[in-house]
C-alpha cells in the first residue's frame, strides 16, 4: 500500500512538473528516454540504457570524443614503450570521488583487478587480459606491464565498463547499494521504470556541469516523447526509433541531432545449437537475407548495410564479403548440400532496445521462409532479454551491439579463445583468434587494416552472426539547449557541458 501511494505521488509530481517545465526557470535538464537502466555496476552492465546513465557518474582513464579521438579523462597523458608492452598513465591530480575521497593510483589498481577477476563477470574483461602486473611508482602514476604487445589497450580503456571506482567501494563490493564515481553528476534517486535524478557534481575536475542536475524520465512510447518535445514539456530526448526521429526533419520547433552510429544491428545465430552448427545452414541463411530490405523495412533506410566493423577506417567493400547480396538460388543449394530438413528456430528480440528489433525479426522471418526455415519470434522485456542474451540462451537473437573505435576491443570478448562473452557468440576458430592476436600486436595502421579486413571476411563467410546495418544515433533538444556534442558512440558524456538558455 505504501509503495503504491509513493508511486502515485511520484507520478502526480511528474505530471505537474512536466506541464510546468516550459514555463519555469529551472536549471535542471529534463531528459526523456524509452528504456530504463537495468543495473548500476559499471563493470558488468551491457545494456545501452545502463551505459548512458553510468557514464555520467563513473569515468574511465580516457574518453572518445565526437571525432572518435582518444582524449584525456582521469589520465592526463600516457605513453607506450617502443614495443607496446608497457603503458604508463599519468593521472589527473586534484580529483575527488562523489564521497569526497581523493582519486589516486590505488583506485585504478583496485578497479582493474576487479575487472580482471573472473568472478566479477566484467563485460569487457577480455580486452584487458594482457595486463600481467601493475606498478604505481607514486600516487599519480600507473604502469601497466603487459604480457604481449597490445596496441589497442588504450582504446579499450575508453569505456565506462572500465570506469574507475574508489578502492573502498570495491573492497566492500557495494555496487548494488552505492554509486560513487568521479563523474560530472551524482546519482540522487532511481525509481526503476519511472525516473532517475542526477545532481551536478560541483566538485568535478572538469569545466562544468552547467546545469544543476538531470531528471531522466522513462516514457516507453517514443511517439509520446516526440509529443512532449513539441509541447515544450521536456528539454532533451534520446530517440532510438528512426520512424519517430525522422518526423522531426524540417521541424523548426525542435533540433534533431543524427550521427552515423558505431553500434550495429545483427542477427546472432547460436552455432552451438542444431542445425546452426552446420556451416552450410548458416551460410544459406546469410545468402537468403536481403540486408537492405531489412534496413528499409525496419528503419526506413536510415542507415547503411555494414560488415562486422563499423569503424570508418576499417570498412571493407561489401562486394568483398561472402554472399552479401541476396542470392536465393545459392541459399537453396547450400541448404540442399547441408542435408538438413526444413526446421524451426526461435528468435528473441527486446521490446525496447532497439525499437526496430521486432520489425527486423519480421523481415528476416519472411525471407528465411523462402528456404524452408520457420522463424518464431519471442519478444522479451529488456532486462529479461539481457539475461537470456548473456547466458547465450537462444537459437538466434536480434541484437544492437555497441561499436568501439578499435577492432580488438570491439570483438575480443566474442571471437577470441579468452573472450569473456564466448557464451554469447558460441563460436570460435583458430583463424579468428590468430587474426585478432596479430591485429592486437601490429602497430602499423596499413598492416592492421589488412589483418582486420581478412578477419571480417572470414567471420562473414563462417556466418556465426549475420550483420545487417548500422543506423544513426539520434537525440533531440529544445532550441535553448546548447553545448551537447552528438557522438557516434551514443555517449551522453557531453551533457556535462550542456547549458540551458531558457
Amino acid at each position: 500500500m505504501l509503495r503504491t501511494l509513493r508511486i502515485l505521488l511520484v507520478v502526480g509530481v511528474l505530471l505537474m512538473t512536466l506541464g510546468a517545465v516550459g514555463a519555469q526557470d529551472s536549471n535542471t535538464l529534463i531528459l526523456a528516454r524509452a528504456a530504463d537502466t537495468t543495473g548500476l555496476d559499471p563493470h558488468t552492465q551491457t545494456a545501452f540504457a545502463s551505459i548512458r546513465l553510468l557514464e555520467l557518474i563513473y569515468e574511465p582513464l580516457v574518453q572518445v570524443d565526437s571525432q572518435l579521438n582518444i582524449v584525456p579523462a582521469l589520465a592526463e597523458s600516457w605513453a607506450f614503450n617502443e614495443d607496446a608492452t608497457v603503458l604508463t598513465l599519468n593521472l589527473r591530480q586534484g580529483v575527488t570521488f562523489h564521497d569526497g575521497t581523493t582519486f589516486e593510483a590505488s583506485d585504478v589498481v583496485a578497479t582493474l583487478e576487479r575487472i580482471l577477476n573472473e568472478e566479477t563477470g566484467a563485460a569487457a574483461r577480455a580486452n584487458y587480459l594482457s595486463i600481467a602486473s601493475i606498478d604505481t611508482p607514486d600516487d599519480y602514476t600507473v604502469v601497466l606491464n603487459l604480457s604481449q604487445p597490445d596496441v589497442p589497450l588504450l582504446a579499450a580503456l575508453a569505456t565506462v565498463n572500465a570506469g574507475i571506482a574508489p578502492s573502498e567501494l570495491i573492497a566492500s563490493n557495494g555496487f548494488s547499494e552505492a554509486t560513487i564515481g568521479t563523474g560530472p553528476f551524482i546519482l540522487s534517486e532511481w525509481i526503476p521504470e519511472e525516473i532517475t535524478r542526477l545532481l551536478a557534481n560541483n566538485n568535478w575536475w572538469g569545466e562544468g556541469p552547467f546545469v544543476d542536475g538531470i531528471d531522466m524520465r522513462v516514457i516507453p512510447d517514443e511517439a509520446s516523447i516526440l509529443a512532449a518535445l513539441r509541447a515544450g514539456e521536456i528539454d532533451f530526448a534520446l530517440l532510438n526509433d528512426p520512424l519517430v526521429a525522422t518526423l522531426l526533419i524540417g521541424d523548426d520547433r525542435v533540433q534533431l541531432n543524427a550521427v552515423p552510429a558505431l553500434a550495429y544491428h545483427v542477427l546472432q545465430l547460436n552455432p552451438a545449437r542444431e542445425p546452426m552448427d552446420v556451416l552450410e545452414v548458416r551460410q544459406a541463411m546469410s545468402c537468403a537475407i536481403d540486408r537492405q530490405e531489412v534496413l528499409d523495412t525496419a528503419s526506413l533506410g536510415e542507415g547503411t548495410v555494414t560488415g562486422p566493423l563499423t569503424i570508418p577506417a576499417y570498412a571493407v567493400p561489401l562486394e568483398d564479403y561472402f554472399c552479401y547480396t541476396k542470392d536465393l538460388a545459392r541459399a537453396q543449394e547450400l541448404m540442399a548440400a547441408s542435408g538438413v530438413e526444413p526446421f524451426t528456430i526461435t528468435v528473441i528480440a527486446a521490446s525496447a532496445e532497439p525499437p526496430t528489433a521486432l520489425s527486423e525479426a519480421q523481415s528476416i522471418q519472411a525471407q528465411l521462409a523462402e528456404i524452408g526455415i520457420t522463424v518464431e519470434i519471442e519478444p522479451l522485456e529488456l532486462s529479461v532479454y539481457v539475461d537470456r542474451w548473456l547466458k547465450g540462451d537462444f537459437d538466434a537473437a536480434i541484437a544492437l551491439n555497441g561499436g568501439r573505435v578499435d577492432p580488438y576491443p570491439m570483438y575480443a570478448r566474442y571471437w577470441t579463445k579468452t573472450g569473456n562473452l564466448q557464451i554469447v557468440a558460441n563460436y570460435i576458430d583458430d583463424t579468428l583468434d590468430a587474426l585478432m592476436q596479430q591485429g592486437r600486436a601490429e602497430p602499423d595502421p596499413a598492416a592492421r587494416y589488412e589483418i582486420f579486413a581478412e578477419f571480417q571476411k572470414h567471420l562473414v563467410e563462417m556466418a556465426p552472426w549475420i550483420w545487417l546495418y548500422n543506423g544513426y544515433e539520434y537525440t533531440a533538444q529544445q532550441p535553448y539547449v546548447s553545448g551537447f556534442q552528438p557522438n557516434p558512440t551514443d555517449s551522453l558524456y557531453s551533457l556535462a557541458w550542456t547549458r540551458l538558455d531558457r
